[in-house]
């Protein structure tokens, strides 16, 4: 038998259909996977409300610095000395009579981070009874230098700071005494 190149192919449609040369038969199910729902309940156990003391102790570690504030200082190393404190407390600074238990390093840190941290330092150094405290602002392009002793004239428990010896640093950092607050066990 020959075919005849005449004659045209026969149609797949006349012999049967779709369905039964592919023999396919898969249903489509639905198997996508809906993320539970966020109830309140579980908002408030991932973000629990702060207790009063726990609001206190976040205010108090959030001390707001102004950067419009200017204090003046005289010509010379930096120092300052809080209204009612000795005056031969500066002169222990300068000799670095007062070893800073907590330093703080400000280097490649941006204002609004360094206030951050010298407000979080002043916290931590009152919360553990800690007087001398040292902040290393480097030298760089000198704005933190330049506003860290703006920044700590305004916080009210520093008494005194003045530029660090060469064992503390130099110019390139201050040493900085603080009002430890009393504690009613010392009472």
């Amino acid at each position: 038998m020959t075919k005849d190149p005449n004659k045209p192919a026969p149609d797949l449609a006349e012999t049967s259909s779709f369905a039964d040369l592919v023999k396919v038969d898969k249903r489509i199910v639905d198997d996508s996977h809906q993320p539970p729902s966020i109830t309140p309940k579980l908002l408030r156990r991932r973000r629990p409300e702060l207790s009063a003391a726990q609001q206190m102790k976040q205010q108090q570690a959030e001390f707001f610095f102004s950067d419009t504030y200017r204090a003046h200082f005289a010509e010379g190393a930096i120092r300052y000395l809080a209204p009612g404190t000795a005056s031969h407390v500066l002169k222990q600074l300068r000799r670095g009579d007062f070893a800073p238990e907590l330093f703080l390093d400000l280097h490649g840190l941006t204002q609004a981070v360094a206030k951050q941290e010298i407000a979080a330092l002043l916290y931590a150094c009152q919360k553990q009874q800690v007087d001398c405290c040292a902040i290393m602002s480097g030298h760089g392009q000198g704005i933190l230098k330049e506003n860290l002793p703006h920044w700590l004239v305004q916080h009210p428990a520093v008494k005194a700071f003045h530029q660090a010896p060469k064992q503390w640093g130099g110019d390139a950092a201050l040493l900085i005494l603080l009002e430890l607050p009393q504690s009613s066990a010392q009472s």
